[in-house]
Formats: C-alpha cells, sequence, structure tokens
C-alpha cells in the first residue's frame, strides 16, 4: 500500500468499541475513515482480555458477550469501507497544508483532516512480564491474547494472571490443551466468583493445576519454542514447570505514549475535551471514550457510543462550514448501498 494512498477525512487512533462505532457516526456524516491501532486485531479489551465475557449495560442486548459486540459493531462500520491499521501505534503527528500526517511504527504515513483518539486503557498494548529474552518467544510460543482456541491443542499451557482473562481462558482452554496450569502471584484470584469456584472445582479433579502465590522467573527454550518457564515462590524458592505455551495475560498497558508529546491537555493519563463537541484543546483533534474526560464523565460504553456521535457532527461542520446542517435519522437517511 503506498503512502500516498493513505488519505481520509478522520483518523481514528483506537479500535476498541467506541472507536468502531465512530466509523459508522463519521460514515453517516459522509466522511472517509482510517483506523489505527497497536493490537494485532480489533475490539480492544473486549477482544484481548475478556472476548466471553457477557456485557449487560449495551441498549437492546440484555446480555452479549464482548467478542460478539466487537462483531456487531465491526459489521455495523463495514458499509463505510474503513481502512485498518493494525498492530502498529501512531509516533508522531504534524500538521501540514490542512492535513494532519500521522507516522506509525511501521514506517506508514497517514493523512487525515481530522483526528480522533478513541484510545482506551489498554490501547497501546500489553503488560509484558519482565523476563529476559521474551521478546524471542513472542507470537510463537508466548501470547498475550487467544484468537483460536484449537490451535492450543494437545498443547502444555502455563497462563499467567489473576483477572477474568486469565482465569476464564484457563476454564475454556481445559478442554483444548494437554494441560493447563494457572499461576498467580496472590492466593486470590480477582476474577468473577462464579468462576473463581468453577476453576477451583475443576482444581479438585485434577484437570487444572493451581499455582499460587507463584511468580514467572525465566523463560528456557530456543528458536522462539518454550520448553520450560522457571517459577519462583514467595520464598524465593524456585521450580521449574515444562510447557509449550505461555499466556501472561497482565493487562493492557495505559501509557499513552508519544500522544503525551501532542501538546493535549492531558491530565493522569486522560485528556480534557469539550462535552459537547469532544474537542480537544488542538483544533481538528478530538477525544471520546475512556481516554476523553470532562466534569462528571461516566466510564461507558454507551458514553463513548455518543461521544463518537458527538464528535462525528462537529468534524462535518467544521470542514463544511457553508454547508447546511441537515439532522437526518438513520431510518429516513439508510445506509450505502
Amino acid at each position: 500500500m503506498s503512502k500516498a494512498k493513505n488519505i481520509s477525512d478522520v483518523a481514528i487512533i483506537g479500535a476498541g468499541p467506541t472507536g468502531l462505532f465512530a466509523i459508522f457516526e463519521c460514515g453517516m456524516m459522509g466522511l472517509s475513515v482510517q483506523v489505527i491501532d497497536s493490537l494485532p486485531e480489533i475490539g480492544g479489551q473486549c477482544t484481548a482480555l475478556y472476548p466471553d465475557k457477557p456485557i449487560y449495560d449495551i441498549p437492546a442486548y440484555p446480555e452479549i458477550p464482548a467478542a460478539q459486540l466487537i462483531e456487531n459493531l465491526e459489521k455495523q462500520a463495514a458499509p463505510f469501507k474503513p481502512k485498518y491499521h493494525l498492530n502498529q501505534q501512531v509516533i508522531s503527528i504534524k500538521q501540514q497544508s490542512g492535513y494532519w500526517h500521522l507516522k506509525t511504527s511501521h514506517d506508514q504515513e497517514i493523512q487525515s483532516k481530522c483526528i480522533i483518539i478513541a484510545a482506551g486503557p489498554g490501547a497501546f498494548g500489553p503488560n509484558r512480564p519482565p523476563l529476559e529474552g521474551i521478546e524471542a518467544y513472542e507470537n510463537q510460543s508466548i501470547f498475550y491474547m487467544v484468537r483460536d482456541p484449537n490451535s492450543f491443542k494437545d498443547k502444555n499451557i502455563l497462563i499467567a494472571g489473576g483477572g477474568d482473562s486469565a482465569v476464564d481462558w484457563a476454564i475454556n482452554l481445559q478442554p483444548i490443551a494437554k494441560s493447563v496450569r494457572l499461576l498467580h502471584r496472590r492466593d486470590k484470584f480477582r476474577a468473577m466468583p462464579e468462576n473463581v469456584q468453577k476453576i477451583y472445582e475443576i482444581h479438585e479433579k485434577k484437570q487444572i493445576e493451581i499455582l499460587t502465590p507463584y511468580q514467572l522467573h525465566a523463560l528456557n527454550g530456543q528458536d522462539g519454542q518454550l520448553e520450560s518457564v522457571e517459577i519462583k515462590n514467595k520464598e524465593g524458592q524456585i521450580e521449574t514447570v515444562n510447557v509449550d505455551v505461555l499466556l501472561p495475560f497482565y493487562g493492557l498497558s495505559n501509557d499513552l505514549g508519544p500522544i503525551l508529546e501532542w501538546g493535549l491537555n492531558i491530565d493522569k493519563n486522560h485528556i480534557t475535551v469539550d462535552p459537547v463537541t469532544a474537542r480537544t484543546n488542538i483544533d481538528k483533534i478530538y477525544a471520546i471514550g475512556d481516554i476523553a474526560a470532562y466534569t462528571n464523565k461516566k466510564k461507558l460504553i454507551v458514553t463513548g457510543f455518543s461521544e463518537g456521535a458527538f464528535a462525528a457532527y462537529d468534524i462535518r461542520r467544521t470542514l463544511y462550514p457553508d454547508e447546511a446542517e441537515h439532522f437526518e435519522y438513520s431510518t429516513s437517511k439508510g445506509l450505502p448501498s
């Protein structure tokens, strides 16, 4: 893909639920969109951390799994033909000739008239355990998310973490894998109580081994393939477990990285915006979702959806100031054929 073709009305940084719905709202305003995300798949935390976790506060869905929500949002955005740039981070921006020029960590240049920052917590990659040489194993035998559970069939798996994603995947992978060990640095897990109870029931049947309190200590293997992992208990004693795959679920990083250098009004890793328009202090840069802050802000997915609509309408007014604004409901306007 040539750099010259990466031109759009809007560049959305962040492909979580809020960013995906912003594609739809921008599309309804006749605005072309590109989306950049540091994770290898769309969906943000919904995909990376808890795809099977039910969400209860989405309108018209009494209950919907996180992965299904992302699939629906992707389908909703699809008619507007967004261009996705995944597994890369925006490292710098500059304004030139009426466009923002965004450079990514893959050395791509993306041009857009406006930017929407939809980066919620975790939009900047996984929290990696501090293990020497871990990079050599990543995406070969160490993974930070599960894309295809069947790819772990007959594998000896070590899952590290104490939250929902670690416990959920230990439960879901147990029938598929050859063996599953669940390691946590504390005695108590932070996951949903019913799943914690379930994991201990499976443990009592000797179908999962629970290792607490332990921490990861060192990796052993060659050519990207793990052979064993050294773990350390609270007394400092080292043990070695033979594994084929390590799944560290320590959450996603909320370090804003290069965004901190863009001149935005940032307070405690949040960007201050106008709640009516989602505008930041920099012209033609907007922020929505969990990263956006204003008085009485509530961090709900539906709040981010609303902010995406506010931003899309304001961008349309900004880019076409002489155009008479004519509001239409989607039932009247319809979608592109």
